[in-house]
């Protein structure tokens, strides 16, 4: 008895729904998705085997660039409200209730003190390093960072936020620059600080390993 034939059946499946949902996905994403601004402050850090990750929070990082331009941001707003205060008093710096809400909002600090409150007005996107005067560390008689980390410690002391020192410096800046701001530190008591570099040859399985993998690639030498 012969065997009965079998339709075959065609093994085509229709992509149309999936192709709807797959654009309706795309455009969902493209639209939500936040475009990464540029660095206002440029800084090519240099390469370490440091396995100990950057602080988070709490941080206050000093930038120094190529040209030797320092820069100086901080991510605590009670902090920086209280800094904005310590200026005012010891500093007089002029600055008004409606200049100290834009201090705290402000990404960073790259101006003499004297120039702070029109720095202060800039828009934002006009804020770049290659722009501004950055704040003064020429020498010992012209050194404003020591009066900006009396500042810091003082406000951190009066809102009992811990602090984070980071440094972060470029390759091709020049050693005398450093040397005024680890000279700023030291006038504030301040011996331990971080050094932030980019991460190489990181211990596979550690924290910062990990970051690492997922592109956070800053680590911090401890000083």
């Amino acid at each position: 008895m012969s065997r009965p034939k079998i339709a075959r059946k065609s093994t085509a499946v229709d992509m149309t729904a999936m192709c709807d949902v797959a654009f309706l996905l795309l455009s969902f994403f493209i639209l939500t998705a936040k475009p990464k601004s540029s660095e206002n402050i440029t800084v090519e850090t240099p390469s370490s085997v440091s396995s100990k990750v950057a602080p988070e929070k709490d941080v206050t990082l000093v930038s120094i660039t190529k040209d030797g331009k320092v820069f100086l941001s901080m991510d605590n707003p009670e902090v920086k409200e209280e800094v904005a205060n310590q200026i005012n008093a010891n500093n007089g710096a002029s600055l008004s209730p409606a200049d100290i809400a834009a201090f705290k909002k402000a990404e960073f600090f790259g101006t003499p003190i004297s120039q702070l409150k029109s720095f202060l007005q800039v828009p934002a996107d006009r804020l770049k390093s290659d722009l501004l005067p950055g704040i003064p560390a020429i020498d010992t008689l012209h050194n404003e960072m020591v009066d900006w980390m009396k500042a810091i410690v003082a406000a951190h002391a009066s809102t009992g936020a811990k602090i984070n020192i980071l440094l972060k410096g470029d390759n091709l800046a020049k050693y005398p620059t450093f040397k005024n701001v680890i000279t700023a530190f030291k006038k504030s008591e301040q011996f331990k600080f971080q050094m932030v570099t980019n991460a190489e040859g990181v211990p596979e399985g550690t924290d910062l390993w990990r970051k690492y993998m997922r592109g956070e690639t800053n680590t911090a030498a401890e000083e």
